[in-house]
């Protein structure tokens, strides 16, 4: 095997101080992606790529890595060649002094011919480098490039990361890569669990790395193994305790970047704190603690908890005990949270909701209060809500922010304002509704249920979005502080999945009229409408619905959710037609042939001047079934339409083989435009299918 053909696995380990764990898993994948950038910049062939992130380090192994760049030839062009050279065909000292700084002289140059003209140039023999010379400038590149919003020092040094640096690995094969990372000279040596394997452990080769760790050093390197064991235990643990955990991802993945060694240990707390509502208790328990909770057989919260302990303790009652005190304070908080209040109404903390900004421009949360009061009963007149249910829902529904246990826990708004205002006696449903205004918190939520819920769940997302994109604050790039585009799409779900049939472009003109600071036009809604119905491009692509199917629909612009969604069904399934190919090439064709008329076409088709046998059948055919197709169409049955329309893609075919669209005589082409215009606009009633 020559040396261009050798590979070897390649291993990094930066060893550090804890690194932050909510970002753990963003700066391991980072890192690896910006060493394996840095390989492709430098042709650098490799296999598989495996990550491993623990609260320690951030290490990178990649497998098969060519050990030797490969020569090239690099052409390094020069001046052109009438600047080359002078009248009498002598070379100019441009051209001179390019060849001597290739090395060379001038008769050795080429001749390069590009669309500008001809340039003089040399093919420059450049031998590869080896990989272990580039690996330390790919790595620290990488490093450099990291996601980190604020870098520190340590000791004297001038080096800045986002912890403390105390060791870095780096091995190609059984050889060390000699390099200096972050302050650190490279070696082959890592460190093992602070407690159980402080001292320093030797990795022979990169394969063996993760599990050296594990076996030498009480460290489970890989990341998505870490999260399953703690997965395991924690189930295990719940189950031995006679209950059932439910794991919560995101504490998850934040306990799994805590811990290198996790070990599930079962506490109790007091049952007299049960009193306070679950979700109480369990934010307090996974928020401050990072512990899980378990509920038993009969569904309800028990007075345990589950932490996962980073060290293998030869005393577990003692962990357990340790946990049990750190927890009472912060459930005995809660408690106190709830005992407090609940000794005022839900309505006495409303004036208080004038003491917060929504927006500078849009005003206070008492001024959003007073627009949701108007737009609910606006929106669930349709929906057959009672007006006085929707006013009371809409003015408790913000109250809860001002509690005191919401200002501890904010994930609970909407949540204490439904136990609050159960412990009032309000009605059931305006209760749910407070809650459910939030709803769909994140992808894949619960929706609204209750048509009460749904009406304040879309007046709140509509006059957050349209005072906010009202007043020019758009979202760009990854910049969206008032989360327009999660509301946007909350909104569209609740339409589309509970299938509410609303005039979108009306719920915008309801919330900018609420809006002072905003004048509505409709160019601002047409404007607010494109953002809204955007986000449904990645809601269909997750459906498998593509891009071109989305924007077929998309481009006729409906103005109810849910018939955009009806119409999207009957793209998918005219697709799936074996007259969808032709059908929609046929509709192009007309497109573009539209295009090109000037003025107006004729309105009606004038059967007298259909001459052809062609254009007489196409002309019969789409008579007959223009009634039942229209009918289809205005009861939204548009799959029904579609594949109505589906059986005239013969007689269109024929129509094109046999007919001369573009006649000579003009009321001839008028004509057969205009048959071909109403077949389009048939068509696109329901999608515009020349851009399947």
């Amino acid at each position: 095997m020559t040396a261009l053909n050798q590979t070897a696995d390649f291993l990094v380990e930066i060893g550090t101080e804890e690194l932050p764990p909510k970002a753990l898993k963003k700066l391991s994948q980072a890192f690896a992606d910006g060493i394996v950038a840095g390989l492709n910049e430098a042709e650098l062939a490799h296999g598989e790529v495996q990550v491993y992130a623990a609260p320690r380090r951030l290490a990178v192994l990649i497998e098969g890595l060519q050990t030797q760049q490969a020569d090239k030839v690099v052409e390094r062009r020069g001046p052109a060649k009438k600047a080359g050279f002078d009248a009498d065909g002598n070379p100019t000292k441009a051209l001179e002094g390019f060849a001597r700084g290739c090395g060379v002289t001038v008769a050795e140059l080429i001749e390069v011919e590009t669309d500008k003209g001809i340039w003089m140039a040399y093919n420059l023999q450049q031998q590869g480098q080896p990989t272990s010379a580039l690996l330390g400038d790919i790595v620290n590149r990488s490093l450099a490039a990291l996601p980190i919003p604020k870098r520190m020092r340590w000791g004297s040094s001038d080096v800045e990361f986002v912890r403390p640096v105390h060791w870095a690995l780096m091995l190609l094969g059984e050889e060390v890569v000699p390099a200096t990372i972050l302050g650190h000279t490279t070696g082959n040596t890592t460190r093992g669990h602070r407690f159980h394997a402080p001292e320093a452990i030797t990795i022979a080769q990169p394969a063996d790395y993760a599990e050296t760790l594990k076996a030498q050093g009480y460290v489970v390197a890989d990341f998505a193994e870490r999260a399953e064991l703690i997965r395991e235990q924690v189930m295990a643990a719940a189950q031995q305790a006679g209950g059932e955990a439910e794991i919560d991802e995101e504490l998850l993945e934040e306990v799994t970047a805590l811990n290198e060694w996790p070990m599930a240990i079962v506490g109790d707390f007091d049952q007299t704190f049960l009193a306070v509502p679950s979700e109480a208790l369990i934010s307090a328990m996974a928020g401050h603690q990072k512990y899980f909770h378990m509920f038993g057989k009969d569904g309800k919260l028990m007075a345990k908890f589950i932490t996962i302990s980073n060290i293998e303790s030869s005393n577990p009652q003692s962990v357990k005990n340790g946990n049990e005190r750190v927890i009472r304070p912060r459930l005995s908080d809660a408690k106190f949270f709830w005992d407090q209040d609940r000794k005022r109404p839900l309505d006495d903390f409303l004036p208080r909701l004038k003491t917060v900004v929504f927006q500078q421009q849009l005003g206070t949360l008492y001024d959003k209060v007073e627009r949701l009061e108007t737009l609910t009963v606006k929106i669930g007149k349709p929906l057959g809500v009672d007006a006085a249910l929707c006013e009371r829902a809409a003015r408790l529904s913000k109250c809860d922010l001002m509690s005191e246990m919401v200002g501890e826990f904010p994930e609970l708004q909407g949540v204490m304002g439904r136990y609050y205002a159960m412990e009032q006696k309000e009605a059931q449903d305006v209760a749910d509704a407070i809650d459910a205004q939030y709803q769909p918190r994140f992808a894949g939520d619960e929706l609204p249920q209750s048509a009460l819920a749904q009406a304040l769940a879309i007046a709140d997302k509509i006059d957050t979005i349209t005072g906010i994109y009202g007043i020019g604050q758009v979202p760009t790039g990854d910049k969206d502080p008032f989360a327009l585009r999660r509301a946007a799409l909350g909104l569209l779900r609740i339409m589309i999945e509970n299938e509410l049939d609303l005039d979108l472009r009306l719920l915008i003109q309801y919330g900018l009229e609420l809006h002072e600071a905003v004048e509505a036009s409709d160019a601002l809604i047409e404007e607010i409408y494109d953002f809204i119905i955007g986000r449904l491009r990645a809601y269909y692509a997750d459906q498998g619905i593509s891009a071109e199917q989305f924007e077929a629909v998309r481009v006729c612009r409906p103005a109810h959710p849910l018939d955009f969604a009806k119409r999207i069904q009957a793209v998918e399934k005219f697709a799936q037609m074996d007259a969808a190919e032709s059908l929609s090439a046929a509709n192009k064709r007309i497109s573009n042939l539209l295009k090109k008329v000037e003025g107006d076409l004729p309105e009606t088709v004038n059967v007298a001047l259909l001459t052809e046998s062609a254009e007489q059948t196409l002309w019969n055919e789409l008579d007959a079934l223009r009634e039942s197709v229209s009918n289809l169409i205005a009861g939204r049955d548009y799959i029904a339409a579609i594949e109505s329309l589906a059986t005239i893609r013969g007689s269109v075919d024929s129509f094109f083989d046999n007919v001369m669209v573009m006649a000579e005589d003009e009321a001839v082409r008028l004509n057969r435009l205009a048959l071909l215009n109403q077949i389009y606009q048939l068509f696109l009633q329901v999608a515009d299918v020349s851009r399947l």
